[in-house]
């Protein structure tokens, strides 16, 4: 087993571990909307969580009833068939439906909807989720390169932010070449300085 197989082992293991993930996620959220970042971002991506994930359902509520645009991710394929993100302008929790691993998304059938479609460049703030974390910004994903296709679009001074249980952490994430570190790692104890900024 590689290293960064034993790490993933072991965050979904502490993820799933995680006591209480409701309040734990509650606060984490909450650190994440009183960011400077978050206040002085005008579009924002949230993820909807599934499984053991840092829950975002309750709070993503509460950002669509404010004045930020809020942008959610759900799974498809470019023209080459290669596995990627496609960004949607979410405007109200009732537009979303169970898809790809039973995760919250638009109905295929809309995703080239007018005005629904939002380009990567415009993101200013992403959550992004994570199976581990560590404190100067690295993340280990699931492992099927989404979020590292998406991440490598954002502009320069788009704000990453991680968001995990403080389990989660570990001492040094193995990062490869293609890995983006996060400029702010969250947890319900902290936030983080990551590397990138």
């Amino acid at each position: 087993m590689t290293l960064k197989q034993e790490q993933r082992r072991q965050g979904y293991a502490a993820r799933r571990a995680q006591t209480d993930k409701k309040t734990a996620s509650r606060i984490i959220c909450r650190r994440f909307m009183q960011m400077p970042e978050y206040l002085n971002a005008e579009t924002v991506m949230w993820y909807l969580h599934c499984r053991s994930e840092v829950r975002t359902l309750e709070a993503l509520q509460a950002a669509l009833e404010s004045d930020k645009r809020c942008v959610i991710p759900y799974c498809t394929v470019d023209e080459q068939g290669n596995k990627r993100l496609g960004l949607w302008r979410l405007q109200n929790l009732n537009e979303l439906e169970p898809g790809t691993w039973g995760i919250l998304e638009p109905p295929r059938q809309r995703w080239l909807e007018p005005g629904k479609k939002v380009a990567a460049e415009q993101l200013d703030l992403i959550m992004v989720p994570g199976v581990a974390f560590d404190r100067r910004g690295g993340r280990l994903g699931n492992g099927a390169g989404y979020y590292d296709r998406l991440l490598a679009e954002v502009r320069p001074d788009t704000v990453l932010a991680g968001v995990c249980y403080e389990s989660q952490l570990v001492d040094r994430v193995e990062m490869d070449r293609h890995d983006v570190a996060m400029n702010k790692v969250i947890t319900e104890l902290t936030i983080y300085r990551g590397d990138r900024g």
